[in-house]
């Protein structure tokens, strides 16, 4: 393959950066760099921004809002966004359900969802994990039992990312009991306004609420709000889950992150000289940077596939592993290199967050981050499953 990239391609990066540099609000901006969340209409701000411009999308159909970008813009476009510091789109809409509704939805679901998706007017969450079904979904208990022209729906998922925001949910259900776990399953939309819905906040141990428990008691759930035939879920939820794993990988940011690394080793001092030139210290990051390099030419093949037409495979669990893995190490070198700057932060609980200085800048939200991309190798189907995927499909084992 070719990785190099063509002069419309360069002049679009340079698009790109002028963009951004000309349109980044400089609220977001302070708060991203000083590793503080956004709150849901900051998030929602900068996603309509890009939705204006036609770039929040890139890889929908172009009937739909997409760019038909190369790769290569896709790539420029997403490492120009690391290089600024911008929040990353949400993905549970632009890059999970919007997949699966424009590829198995029926027309009447695609008017109704697609638009908004692609506006930021509606904010999805994933209602995938169950209590003792995570990384095993075909387990998974929630029922979905058929009324008439409706489901009534039963069960509870966890760990649901921002559900406290969303509006809604898509869904795995058991509809067959009497079957192969794997063929009973149906994915169900549905609107989180719908009587029988309560959300309760998980609180993490960095003191953030951003995952939740979601309890669902006799919800009625239209039977047009399912996606594709009934009990063929799990089809979707596969072709779902590999997409979610492909954009995990987080070249274009770790990048980024590991820039923000080296910058931090030349400033902080170990007898008497550089973080930086401490032999041990600058092995793990010579180490890091030649696996994050392997890993972004991987990145560019999927993405070369992508754009003949081609969904991602079983590549995608190796971009999950390789990324997340690279993530978690970025974090611990960071914190490693911040030291006692570390230990005490201060969790903001409102937009008070900057009044509480602890140490140099670039260690404020240091522990934070390491402690929350903890979950990085669990979320989108554990790393180990990953590597049972790859030894069936890849290896033939």
């Amino acid at each position: 393959m070719d990785t190099s990239f063509s002069p419309d391609e360069l002049a679009f990066r340079d698009e790109v950066r002028a963009f951004i540099a000309e349109n980044y609000p400089e609220d977001i901006k302070a708060k991203m760099e000083a590793g503080v969340e956004l709150n849901k209409e900051e998030t929602l701000r900068w996603h309509g921004i890009l939705a204006k411009k036609g770039w929040v999308a890139p890889g929908w159909p172009e009937e739909w809002g997409g760019t038909d970008w190369t790769p290569g813009q896709k790539f420029l476009f997403d490492q120009a966004c690391a290089e600024a510091g911008t929040p990353g789109v949400l993905p549970f809409g632009i890059s999970m359900v919007a997949p699966v509704i424009y590829t198995f939805g029926s027309d009447e679901q695609k008017q109704q969802h697609l638009p908004p998706i692609y506006n930021g007017d509606l904010w999805w969450c994933q209602g995938y994990s169950e209590p003792g079904s995570g990384s095993d979904l075909a387990s998974l208990k929630t029922k979905a039992v058929r009324d008439g022209d409706d489901y009534i729906v039963n069960g509870s998922k966890t760990w649901t990312t921002l559900a406290q925001h969303a509006d809604w949910i898509f869904c795995l259900v058991k509809t067959d009991t009497n079957v192969k776990a794997q063929e009973g399953i149906s994915f169900l939309l549905i609107d989180m306004k719908t009587p029988g819905i309560t959300v309760r906040p998980i609180i993490t141990m960095d003191g953030g609420h951003e995952v939740n428990e979601v309890f669902l008691e006799d919800v009625r759930v239209p039977v047009a709000n399912r996606i594709g035939e009934e009990n063929k879920g799990w089809t979707y939820a596969k072709f779902l889950l590999t997409h979610e794993r492909t954009g995990i990988a987080g070249v274009a940011r770790s990048k980024k992150g590991l820039a923000r690394l080296k910058e931090i080793a030349k400033a902080e001092y170990i007898d008497g000289r550089p973080l930086f030139e401490d032999q041990d210290f600058s092995r793990k990051i010579a180490e890091l940077e030649i696996d994050l390099t392997a890993l972004e030419y991987t990145d560019l093949r999927v993405l070369s596939e992508l754009r003949k037409g081609n969904h991602p495979g079983p590549e995608s669990s190796i971009l999950k592993i390789k990324g997340t893995e690279i993530q978690q190490r970025l974090t611990e070198l960071t914190l490693e290199a911040v030291g006692t700057y570390a230990a005490p932060f201060y969790r903001g609980l409102d937009d008070r967050w900057n009044e509480f200085p602890v140490g140099p800048d670039y260690a404020v939200g240091s522990a934070p981050k390491y402690f929350n991309m903890r979950k990085t190798s669990i979320y989108g189907g554990s790393n180990e499953i990953q590597r049972n995927i790859i030894a069936k499909a890849v290896l033939g084992l």
